[in-house]
């Protein structure tokens, strides 16, 4: 094929769609990467349905250069997922608004669109860290510039800051302890250098790498760059100890953001807030939920709010996005109530199970891929009662749910449940003749006697104040953290039962989710026998991913 010059609004939509197969394509190997700062989703995920979201702006926009770049700012904006996602999104909008502006996108309108991008993403950053997929793209830039002065064509632009950001990745391990203790290279970082894969393949012909199996890197020139950068030279960097991801978009005016941002600065890191005209997308790791989502309520209003827990496992975000859908699933037809239930759950066993106990709407959810606002809020549009209670089973999703009764004309109340057992037990004080305030009362009064935990396997190596984890093994959780490891499910789980279990307890609710099996449930139910013989054992199925074992202790 013949070598282009300069890229057309056609090469534009080419690039972006070739981007988002080769990030879908490559999404597990990049998610395999994802140890920096913390696992908020996973990486190469969260890139990928951040450029799904562009490419269906794309489509419903018209093919010249002004529609394109327009389509690939707005659609990358409002489709960011994840610290990653809005990185990226800055790295799009500053690449096209260059492109929009540009006579011809040449080498050097790319070069200077490249700049433009690397200087929008470290511009949305607080606290900007190297080895990230910062350090990348801005190396990439300052290849691209540097060939761009000496006079190179658009190919050569390309192909040095192919080589630059490529170098670059390798480094990153050098920059963050973490990756070099993980043997791996920065996942967004990785990521973005297959958009440069891509660009040369429209340029050239260059063909686009196929997904490795080893995580370490894309290609043989990435293994061959990465051996020869990574020595033995020291090493910055930490594993970042803030447990929770608070995603939303703020509408709010623009010249409240700038003291906006002083406030969240104040409390906690990954702090991306961009955007403009009135509507900002923000992205901040912190400990505190509730102050982080007052800010924006402080100066503006906040919808789609999304909440994950970084310690908790990520694989279930993957499982619900691909398995599940979000939308509120009633029950049958139920008569119009005073007062109506809507639950978040997932899986079959535990869904049957509210619906017996007399809740009206689910709306599917899980540990890290919390419904949003804007669907807790159809949900209890759906419901059958102008009184709702909401149960949202899940801590994470407990502030969210608290935004639901400003924006409907209905009274919601939330029942503060942070599991699913508590969530059954809250319904055994539900009055549907009553209020959503007095059944709150009561239902929060019921759920509070229940104590939780839950069995879960590790995915990666790491260490807890209950000792080192190895990738595989068993952890036995309840409210305070990480209680019990152990590589053999029945012995985890009846340690977990040893903590959370004591004489004066009654009941023990197990609800048995996938990769639960009848040997593991019998020998939990002996060991209640003969360790807690005041205690009645309750075995339900729940059909939960991901946690075997769910725990309800009354």
């Amino acid at each position: 094929m013949s070598i282009a010059t300069s890229l057309t609004a056609d090469d534009l939509r080419t690039l972006i769609r070739g981007y988002a197969d080769a990030l879908a394509a490559h999404r597990e190997t990049i998610n395999r990467l994802n140890v920096y700062p913390v696992p908020d989703g996973d990486t190469g995920t969260n890139m990928a349905l951040t450029l799904a979201s562009v490419v269906a702006e794309l489509d419903g926009a018209d093919s010249d250069l002004d529609s394109t770049c327009q389509a690939i700012s707005h659609g990358s904006l409002m489709g960011a997922r994840g610290n990653s996602g809005v990185i990226l999104s800055q790295i799009l909008r500053g690449l096209s608004a260059e492109f929009r502006a540009a006579p011809v996108i040449d080498g050097a309108a790319f070069a200077t669109a490249l700049d433009a991008a690397a200087t929008a993403a470290y511009g949305a950053v607080m606290k900007p860290v190297e080895g990230t997929i910062l350090t990348v793209v801005r190396v990439a830039a300052e290849g691209g510039g540097a060939a761009a002065d000496a006079g190179s064509d658009l190919l050569g632009v390309l192909e040095a800051a192919h080589a630059s950001g490529t170098d670059a990745l390798a480094r990153t391990p050098e920059m963050l302890q973490v990756l070099a203790d993980a043997g791996v290279v920065d996942s967004g970082g990785t990521g973005l250098m297959l958009m440069f894969d891509v660009a040369l393949n429209i340029v050239s012909g260059r063909p686009i790498p196929e997904a490795a199996e080893d995580p370490a890197g894309a290609s043989a020139e990435f293994l061959d760059a990465f051996d020869a950068a990574h020595g033995d030279g020291s090493h910055d960097g930490s594993l970042a100890s803030l447990r929770y991801e608070v995603m939303y978009f703020l509408e709010a005016p623009d010249e409240a953001v700038p003291g906006f941002k002083d406030v969240w600065s104040t409390l906690g890191d990954s702090i991306v807030v961009v955007g403009g005209d009135g509507i900002w997308n923000c992205h901040i790791h912190t400990d505190d939920i509730g102050a982080t989502i007052d800010a924006a309520v402080d100066i503006g209003r906040p919808r789609s709010i999304r909440v994950t827990d970084l310690l908790e496992e990520v694989e279930e975000e993957r499982w619900v996005r691909e398995a599940v859908p979000m939308n509120p699933e009633p029950a049958t037809t139920h008569d119009p109530v005073p007062c109506a239930v809507v639950a978040v759950s997932v899986g079959d066993g535990i869904r049957r199970i509210f619906h017996s106990l007399g809740v009206q709407v689910i709306v599917t959810g899980g540990q890290t891929m919390n419904p949003s606002t804007a669907q807790l809020l159809e949900a209890v549009e759906a419901a059958p009662a102008d009184d709702v209670v909401l149960l949202p089973n899940n801590k994470n999703i407990i502030p969210v749910a608290e935004q639901v009764d400003a924006m409907t004309t209905k009274n919601v109340r939330v029942v503060p449940t942070r599991g699913v057992a508590e969530g059954f037990a809250s319904l055994l004080a539900y009055d549907p003749e009553g209020t959503a305030a007095s059944n709150a009362d009561a239902m929060s009064e019921a759920a509070a006697h229940v104590v939780a935990g839950e069995l879960t396997r590790a995915v990666r190596d790491s260490s807890s104040d209950a000792g080192p984890i190895s990738e595989g093994d068993w952890l036995g959780i309840a409210r305070d953290g990480i209680i019990s490891i152990n590589p053999d499910l029945s012995e985890a789980a009846s340690a977990l039962l040893a903590r959370i279990v004591s004489d004066d307890h009654e009941i023990v609710t197990i609800i048995e989710g996938e990769g639960a099996t009848p040997a593991a449930t019998r020998h939990l139910e002996v060991w209640v026998h003969d360790n807690r013989p005041g205690c009645e054992v309750e075995v339900h199925h729940g059909g939960q991913p991901l946690y075997p074992y769910l725990f309800g202790i009354e």
